[in-house]
């Protein structure tokens, strides 16, 4: 990276510099003239009965002086249009940069040695490219445009003071030299300030990011306190740089100030004696005071440039320091293309004397070296700490060795570009990470390695598109489109998209995960308008469901059906007044007491008094059941409506109500146990509250509700339609049409399992976990388990096919019978490729054709485990210690 942010601003923008320049040098003719011609009104149209001439014409008094004042105007409008569009060319400019400067910071995470990773934290990063450089975009659009555009403006305004008097010229600028001198003194304390405010800064970011990932740690060991005063400390050395910083900067306006009004003294004593003497026109007085207001801004804008100048070249210089630390991956390596076939070729893997030593000069690898036959399955064993993380990465090509080196029969693996070791050579670690979004793109991400089909659009679309991608080449982004195709089909061995889930599912089944991703499908759902077939389908099997559910007495007790015309016991009283599913917030169950159209159903319906009649005596139950319970009993969970933060508020709300008079509760109250009366189910609470009288009237308000819904709140419910498919429901409920009963025994197992066989028989199994793929995973894979996160990662790996796959301990999330399943799917799905596995227990080594057995950074044995194994090795004596 530049060094100086103003060899950055001239290699990047120099033809946007140079125009906003010549618009800025443009301009200053028209304010020279803006400037004389007050003078021109003052001492020739105002003074001169005679008139004047314009442009060759001559006009009285009155005509010549509203024609000056016209061109006066015209020359307002032409500056202040000079003015605007500089500026509004200098914002493009400045926020071009700034993307291209966040651009280039971003890319080169990317090129950072792994180790570095080690010494900066994400929130020092995260606080760079957002925060920190943020200022810099608003520099770089003015750091040539407005020293010369003010800088202009100051002499063009000096030379017309000067024009008109001499001596007040002189006065004007007198103190200018005193300014000049003192200023920068005072701004480099200021500096120093800032560059000790931005580190400290940093530093904050760092403890917020190492609290919120170690929170959990935080509360288990009661060190809030403790970290809450760190933080306090670390608040105050930030508020004490600020508070100096603030002292002497505004110190620095201070005096810029006060010498600014000495000036004003000089005009005033020295021009109104010329003016006395004769020897100085009124005009000319007047016009010079006028300019003088006029030259306050250009300088003080010429201070503050000074002082944001000084600014921008800390963060840029801290910026760059901080994002091109030694050991930066080569850019070429990493956008190199390698075209078609790629170019991994040889029969040996060989590593030379590889040797990484940490910043403390500690050796993870001691001139490690082995040679084997390639393809073979390769198992690595050690104790903690032995090297094998180091000795995985390195083999990948992620890890730069201090020495040493890796050879795929002839080529160098570190030389190799990461468009050809990245697409044949794979590497799980652990943890893996997880990206944010859906499996399925998780697990396309390893095949998203260049654009390959440009996105289709049409009309207005391309114009736009076309708008976009120049703008991003004028930002200096790579050409390659975000929404374009990028899935290489090729890798997978298919030709289109309709051959990847059929390979995700063989991945998956691989891996052990194709039963969780077809759970997260039961809890999914589909759009009928983009997958017309798959919402048929799944209603064939809802019809199919339903005829076994009655030709099996025994399998139809474990369901209840919805009926239009019918209460659901086992369903809310809010789900049977819906007979919907709700979509998005109006209509869910938390606001449904006080949504206005439900209360107003339920008062046409004549049910509110009943319902909160309900509610209260179901509160009075609950309450007295549960008044002394432990907040943390099971019971809460299972059978109450209320919370034990909740139950003292309903405690005091029922000691309200007097003889059974709910009359004297407020709105608020009433709305309080109308929600609990939505929640009740009377299947599973069996508290004889909502009797068949009650669930007829419920029933009637049903068709109420449906009836007679607004247009504006049609989209807020899908209603259960026996022949239709519910958008709002998961796959398993529109399955289903109905609740799974309480109080049957296994009663979910078994209707889970019949849904299963159901989907078998349909072939359908394959529709339900391309609706399991697109489940959201969260931030950093939140929404899955360590155990599933890894095997996700795994799985991504297998569907790149690579040619030799390196695996970091991937397995040590799963029990011991799942990593022994495990690694014997991947041995027999890399038949005939290579397979290199860190282990976390030396016995399953067993089952690779070659083991490298380290310590202390060092390949101590090699060969396979059954001649390895053998009273007196390293392996025997750690497979004997486990």
């Amino acid at each position: 990276m530049d060094r100086s942010i103003f060899s950055y601003i001239l290699r990047h923008s120099k033809v946007q510099q140079l125009a906003i320049l010549a618009l800025t040098a443009l301009s200053f003719p028209f304010l020279y003239a803006s400037l004389d011609l007050p003078k021109t009104i003052i001492n020739d149209a105002m003074s001169n009965s005679r008139g004047g001439t314009v442009f060759g014409v001559q006009l009285d008094q009155v005509n010549y002086l509203f024609a000056l004042c016209g061109i006066f105007l015209v020359l307002v409008l032409i500056n202040g249009g000079f003015k605007y569009v500089i500026n509004v060319y200098k914002g493009v400019v400045g926020e071009r940069m700034l993307r291209r400067l966040r651009y280039e910071l971003y890319s080169r995470i990317m090129r950072f040695p792994l180790p570095h990773f080690r010494r900066v934290s994400q929130g020092e990063l995260v606080q760079m490219i957002t925060a920190e450089v943020e200022p810099l975009g608003g520099f770089i659009a003015q750091a040539y445009a407005l020293p010369a555009f003010q800088g202009g403006t100051l002499v063009t305004i000096l030379a017309f003071m000067f024009a008109q008097d001499p001596v007040l010229g002189l006065a004007a600028i007198i103190l200018y030299p005193l300014q000049i001198w003192i200023i920068p003194k005072l701004q480099r304390q200021v500096n120093q300030l800032g560059k000790a405010r931005v580190r400290q800064v940093r530093k904050l970011a760092e403890r917020i990011g190492e609290t919120a990932q170690g929170v959990r740690d935080i509360r288990a060991n009661d060190t809030t306190q403790y970290e809450r005063a760190r933080f306090g400390k670390e608040l105050g050395v930030v508020f004490d740089i600020r508070f100096n910083i603030y002292k002497k900067k505004f110190f620095i306006k201070f005096l810029n100030n006060f010498l600014a009004q000495l000036a004003p003294f000089f005009f005033y004593s020295i021009g109104g004696y010329l003016v006395i003497q004769g020897d100085l026109t009124l005009g000319a007085l007047v016009a010079v005071i006028g300019a003088h207001e006029k030259l306050y801004a250009p300088w003080k804008e010429l201070l503050s440039y000074y002082q944001l100048m000084s600014d921008a070249r800390i963060k840029y210089e801290q910026v760059v320091i901080q994002f091109d630390p030694s050991g930066v991956r080569d850019e070429a390596l990493q956008i190199a293309d390698p075209g078609d076939p790629l170019m991994v070729k040889g029969t040996s893997l060989q590593a030379i004397n590889l040797t990484v030593t940490t910043d403390d000069g500690v050796s993870t690898l001691d001139s490690a070296h082995f040679s084997i036959d390639l393809p073979k399955r390769v198992a690595i064993v050690g104790p903690t700490g032995a090297g094998k993380a180091d000795l995985t990465m390195v083999l990948a090509n992620l890890l730069t060795p201090d020495s040493g080196r890796v050879l795929i029969g002839d080529q160098e693996v570190g030389k190799l570009a990461e468009s050809v070791t990245g697409r044949q050579i794979t590497y799980v670690g652990y943890p893996a990470q997880i990206f944010s979004g859906t499996i399925a793109e998780n697990l396309a991400f390893g095949l998203k390695n260049r654009p390959l089909k440009d996105p289709s659009l049409e009309g207005s679309a391309v114009e736009l598109k076309k708008k976009e991608r120049l703008e991003a080449k004028r930002a200096g982004h790579h050409e390659f489109d975000a929404d374009a195709d990028w899935i290489n089909y090729s890798t997978v061995g298919i030709e289109s998209i309709d051959g990847l889930l059929p390979a995700a599912e063989e991945v998956l089944l691989t891996v052990g995960l194709d039963r969780d991703v077809y759970v997260m499908g039961l809890r999914g759902t589909v759009d009928p308008e983009t997958q017309p077939d798959v919402a048929q389908a799944i209603l064939k099997a809802r019809h199919a469901m339903g005829e076994r559910l009655a030709s099996e007495a025994k399998l139809g007790r474990l369901v209840e059906v919805f009926d239009p015309n019918g209460y659901n016991t086992n369903a809310t009283l809010a789900e049977n007044l819906l007979f919907g599913a709700p979509i998005g917030d109006a209509f869910q169950i938390e606001q449904l007491a006080a949504q206005s159209y439900v209360q107003e159903v339920l008062r046409e319906s004549e049910l509110i008094g009943t319902l909160v009649d309900v509610g209260y005596r179901l509160a009075s139950t609950m309450v007295e059941l549960f008044a002394d319970l432990p907040p943390d009993h099971d019971y809460f969970r299972q059978y109450s409506f209320i919370s034990a933060e909740d139950l003292p508020d309903y405690k005091t709300l029922i000691g309200k109500v007097k003889g059974n008079d709910l009359s004297t509760l407020s709105e608020a109250e009433r709305q309080s146990l109308l929600a609990l009366t939505f929640k009740l189910i009377p299947a599973r609470h069996r508290l004889g509250l909502v009797d068949d009288t009650l669930q007829a009237r419920i029933v009637e308000a049903r068709h109420r509700f449906r009836e007679n819904l607004p247009e504006d709140l049609a989209n807020a419910v899908t209603f259960f339609d026996p022949e239709g498919y519910n958008t709002g429901a998961t796959i398993q409920d529109n399955i289903l049409f109905g609740k799974i009963a309480f109080g049957q025994a296994q009663a979910k197992e078994r209707i889970g399992d019949l849904i299963e066989e159901v989907l078998a028989d349909l072939d359908l199994r394959g529709q339900v976990i391309e609706a399991g793929l697109q489940a959201d995973v969260g931030v950093g894979g939140s929404r899955l388990s360590l155990a599933q996160r890894q095997k996700l990662a795994l799985a991504r790996a297998l569907l790149k096919r690579p040619d030799i796959l390196i695996l970091d301990d991937p397995a040590s999330a799963l029990d011991p019978n799942e990593q022994v399943a495990l690694i014997a799917a991947l041995i027999k799905a890399f038949d005939g490729r290579t397979l290199i596995w860190s282990l976390n227990r030396s016995d399953l080594a067993q089952r690779f054709d070659h083991v490298l057995v380290m310590r202390q950074g060092q390949i101590v044995e090699q060969g396979a485990y059954d001649e390895l194994n053998h009273d007196g090795s390293a392996l025997h004596a750690m497979v004997a210690a486990e």
